[in-house]
């Protein structure tokens, strides 16, 4: 039977699949096709592009007008920024694909020569040429995985698309797409070696457009889970559809990956009687984030880098720091498919799932330090005592915070961070976090589902604020902010917390602890 794929191109015979050339709009492609323009198409790692070049592909050359080859240069990352070794692994790679499509017509002599002749800057034009007056019709040529390669490498496969460019369609490819991660402007033209920079643009002007493979649809979505149970008669309970939308978002390697768990992975799913439901939904999310599957590594990794700090902490605290907030920088970010951006400006970190993973990655060295026990803030009947589970933090982080700021890269987010992974350290035994970050509103939100053994659920809610100003004034913003979001949960128990930055201040003075009624709620405030 057909399973939901998770890694590589998408095969219909083999997987359930939503129509690849469905993905992109074909006639756009097709038109900027026929004008003989070179163009890049990009999207976020695992989310369709090499399934959708491979199907523009077959559908180009079934159609007869086209010869269409689809290459991948990823062979030439490992030589870096050597230029001879890497050109070979690529141009060998091409090789290798046109002798499965368009069978001899090019030997391995052919290209040897042509290296030999022309040296590692000019064998990859002198083949393009070759192939192109050797076809009998029109080369498409569709790179794939063009942004693994940096520097020298990198400007050297550019320049000889570039310089043969004005000799299409007869001498040279009559229509180039390039395809990776980013667009042109933040691919890594520079040298190891002297660091000098060359922008993206500049390297390769003959850019007609950039175009960008998106997520699923809400209906697309559906759609593909559907194939499950068209295949199996098995049953997707309305909600467990929806909440697999609402915690991707769509993100195709999200949706596959968490209806392969819930259907192929978890004991209940696989039997194909049962309804799968929104709690398999939640046990499967679960599952995926604490293994750290490879698509969601790749997402902590690129947390390191400066230019992603310099988006993601603001979120993570609300505050917006004027001086680091780059619109280069969200452009980036929005092509990592880290983060979402609306016509308005607005940011957001892309889905649930992602908003969950990155604090915990970020707060995982301290959570991991963290010597506790869920069971002392259990009572016997299950229920969890948020309340003392606060107090025992305010201490912790009373002990504690200045050394883990000191040693964390998001030192600005270090607060919320620490309380997230004191918070996870316990939950994890019995119920879950849900995070949202209001960039510019000056808060965090926590909502805390916990569940109970005869099947109810405790709610709570907790809101994190950075002292800005008085005291009296922070208070009076937060209680607004955290009454609203404790309405929208259905929280029973409301909690704001106060951070204090202030280094000059001694621990008395910031730590306090009071109880406000405010819009018919209960809140309990802790300041540290």
């Amino acid at each position: 039977m057909r399973f939901f794929n998770t890694a590589g191109p998408v095969n219909c015979q083999d997987h359930y699949c939503l129509p690849p050339l469905s993905r992109f709009d074909l006639p756009e492609i097709l038109s900027l096709i026929s004008q003989k323009k070179y163009f890049v198409l990009h999207a976020p790692r695992q989310s369709g592009k090499t399934s959708c070049l491979l199907a523009c592909s077959d559908y180009l050359n079934k159609q007869g007008d086209y010869c269409a080859l689809y290459t991948n240069v990823e062979a030439g990352q490992a030589a870096r920024e050597d230029v001879n070794l890497a050109m070979r692994a690529i141009l060998f790679g091409m090789l290798q694909r046109f002798e499965i499509n368009f069978p001899n017509l090019v030997i391995t002599d052919d290209l040897e020569q042509l290296i030999l002749k022309h040296g590692p800057y000019g064998a990859m034009g002198a083949f393009f040429s070759l192939l192109s007056d050797r076809l009998e019709k029109p080369f498409i040529l569709m790179i794939d995985e063009i942004d693994s390669l940096i520097g020298d490498t990198l400007i050297s496969v550019l320049r000889q698309i570039r310089a043969g460019y004005d000799t299409r369609p007869g001498n040279f490819p009559s229509s180039v797409i390039l395809c990776g991660v980013r667009d042109i402007r933040d691919y890594r033209i520079h040298s190891e070696k002297d660091k000098a920079i060359i922008t993206g643009g500049s390297a390769f002007n003959i850019k007609a457009k950039s175009l960008r493979l998106g997520n699923f649809s809400e209906e697309e979505t559906r759609t593909l889970l559907l194939e499950h149970t068209k295949e199996t008669g098995q049953v997707f309970e309305d909600d467990a559809l929806g909440s697999i939308w609402s915690l991707t978002m769509g993100q195709p390697w999200l949706v596959n990956a968490l209806a392969y768990e819930i259907c192929f992975e978890l004991k209940e799913g696989k039997d194909r009687e049962n309804h799968l439901t929104e709690n398999l939904v939640v046990e499967a999310k679960e599952r995926l984030v604490r293994r750290r599957e490879t698509h969601l590594d790749q997402l902590v990794d690129k947390l390191k880098e400066e230019r992603v700090r310099r988006v993601i902490e603001p979120m993570l605290t609300g505050e917006v720091f004027e001086q680091d907030f780059r619109p280069d920088d969200i452009a980036y970010l929005v092509d990592l498919g880290l983060i979402t951006q609306v016509s308005s400006g607005a940011v957001a970190i892309a889905n649930p799932i992602y908003q969950e993973i990155i604090p915990r990655e970020l707060s995982f060295g301290a959570q991991s330090g963290m010597a506790l026990e869920a069971s002392w803030y259990i009572s016997e009947d299950g229920k969890i005592r948020l309340y003392e589970l606060l107090e025992s933090f305010q201490q912790f982080f009373r002990e504690h915070s200045e050394s883990w700021t000191d040693i964390a890269q998001y030192k600005e987010a270090g607060p919320q961070l620490l309380l997230q992974a004191f918070l996870q350290r316990i939950i994890n035994g019995g119920g879950q976090i849900t995070r949202e970050y209001g960039l510019g509103m000056g808060r965090t939100d926590l909502f805390i589902l916990w569940n109970l053994p005869d099947g109810k659920t405790q709610r709570f809610v907790i809101e994190c604020k950075i002292l800005r100003g008085s005291r009296e004034k922070t208070i009076y913003n937060g209680l607004g902010q955290v009454t609203g979001y404790a309405d929208r949960c259905g929280a029973e128990e409301v909690y704001l917390l106060i951070f204090d930055r202030e280094k000059e201040k001694s621990w008395d003075e910031k730590i306090f602890f009071e109880t406000i009624e405010h819009d018919g709620w209960q809140v309990t405030i802790f300041g540290m």
